[in-house]
């Protein structure tokens, strides 16, 4: 009896176990057809598809991730606010009315949003409304504006069609007339051409999903980075086309390898760049992307009337001033993660499982608000100790940009002390430009949006350079040194 009972119970167990692996091997077959299932061909996408909801319909889980780009976020030191309305950095830290006196960023100057906010926040901002009379190539970094810049460089006799593809020859020169020409449009007008922030299309190739680099801008400025003798030992296909015969100018679009276009895709917008109305928008990368060759080539670059390039006169000492942007794929580009062939998308778009498909999150954030994904995979420590580090870089590189505005200020109010004694303007001009360049310099890593998390070394350098500028120049005020120049 007890010999059937227990050949029972092996039957039982061997058909349950049976039963198990081939529910299991059915789970598996599931998972690897949900796999790779990562398209859903509901609607045609091509070179007019604008709209990302229309994208969502065929990749549903990037589109959701892209929705949240408007939910609140923010940390220590960037974002806040509410959906409505984003801090002013002004409030924050009236130093930089002083700073940015006589420009329209003494007016006006507020956090970051997400980048469903992009274009919205540029238009509501005072900086492109009465007095100020703005560009339209304001647009080129807060619009999804491929196919504006496309139709306007069609209807100025660009060769061929709508439907040629971005990246051939018909295309490009659609897209650089296109952009020349919306960039010379008041921003009033311009911005009518638009209707989305940034978008899909305007990262990816509608039929093939490649990433791909779109604003001309950009396209412009690597270009000459890549003619120009700069080491970028972190971009490796620039190094290798330069060893070559250099017969065609270096496009990203054919020649950077997918790790370097997940950077890219994202330095279209978050670089330094000129975009006022006396000249074409332009990157200044010729001499290479650390604070002082760019200084450097504006310096030595002239607008169309002659003179020496800035931003602008400062409105209480007169000196001729530079406006930093948002320089991330610079100071980047200077950093340990660069080095290390880390992408920005590595960090602020990290890969994510939903199921058996593994994606890019498409909700584009600071890594701090997403440790596990962005951080964790390389750097197995808690949650908490990572937090701690980064903070404590942030928190240094703070307490140096606040000496730093502040030595600024002070060359500022010594400038303005002594104009109001009778100073002459050849006796105020070395201090001038000393104020250039402690401001650029200060303003190189305010404007950036990492507090100089992305190459630490090089943020407290450049924070060095600012104060010893500043000083430098209230010194040329009290007693400047015979036969010195700055």
């Amino acid at each position: 009896m007890k010999s059937k009972l227990g050949y029972l119970l092996l039957i039982i167990v061997i058909a349950g176990a049976t039963i198990g692996v081939m529910l299991l091997r059915e789970n598996i077959a599931t998972r690897k057809a949900e796999g790779k299932q990562v398209v859903f061909s509901l609607v045609n996408l091509d070179e007019t598809t604008i709209n990302p909801a229309e994208w969502g319909k065929n990749f549903p889980r990037q589109f959701d991730a892209y929705k949240r780009t408007a939910e609140h976020t923010g940390t220590k030191y960037g974002g806040g606010g509410s959906e409505t309305l984003s801090p002013s950095k002004l409030e924050e830290d009236p130093r930089l009315k002083t700073i940015f006196d006589g420009y329209a960023f003494s007016v006006d100057y507020r956090q970051r949003r997400g980048h469903a906010y992009m274009l919205t926040d540029q238009r509501e901002t005072k900086r492109v409304q009465l007095p100020f009379k703005q560009p339209g190539s304001c647009l080129q970094c807060h619009a999804s504006n491929t196919e504006a810049y496309r139709k306007v460089g069609l209807a100025n006799g660009a060769p061929g069609a709508l439907s040629d593809p971005l990246v051939s020859d018909n295309g490009y020169a659609q897209l650089q007339k296109g952009f020349e020409l919306v960039g010379k449009m008041p921003y009033d007008e311009a911005t009518k051409l638009v209707e989305h922030p940034v978008a899909c299309i305007d990262c990816h190739d509608p039929q093939s999903m490649q990433l791909r680099v779109t604003r001309p801008g950009f396209l412009n400025g690597i270009r000459a980075l890549a003619a120009s003798d700069a080491p970028v030992p972190h971009l490796p296909t620039i190094e290798k086309w330069r060893k070559g015969d250099r017969a065609q100018p270096y496009d990203p679009n054919l020649l950077a390898t997918r790790q370097e276009m997940r950077s890219f895709v994202c330095g279209q917008c978050h670089v330094e760049y000129y975009c006022g109305p006396k000249t074409t928008l332009f990157y200044p990368w010729n001499n290479g992307l650390k604070v002082e060759q760019i200084e450097a080539y504006y310096d030595n670059y002239k607008f169309p009337d002659g003179h020496r390039f800035f931003d602008w006169k400062h409105k209480t000492t007169g000196a001729e001033a530079l406006k930093a942007q948002h320089p991330e794929f610079e100071l980047w580009s200077q950093g340990i993660h660069a080095r290390s062939g880390v992408a920005c998308a590595d960090c602020h778009m990290p890969y994510k499982r939903e199921g058996a498909i593994k994606i890019s999150d498409h909700w584009v954030r600071s890594p701090l608000l997403n440790i596990a994904n962005a951080c964790q995979v390389c750097h197995h420590f808690p949650e908490e100790e990572i937090k701690e580090r980064v903070t404590a870089i942030q928190d240094r590189n703070h307490a140096l940009l606040v000496r730093a505005e502040d030595a600024t200020v002070d060359l500022i109010n010594a400038i303005a002390t002594a104009k109001t004694a009778g100073a002459s303007d050849e006796k105020l001009q070395p201090a001038r430009e000393l104020q250039r360049k402690a401001q650029w310099r200060v303003d190189f890593i305010n404007a950036e949006n990492s507090m100089g998390f992305h190459a630490p070394q090089e943020a407290a350098r450049i924070l060095g350079e600012a104060i010893d500028f500043a000083r430098q120049g209230q010194l040329q005020i009290v007693s400047p040194p015979t036969g010195v120049t700055p």
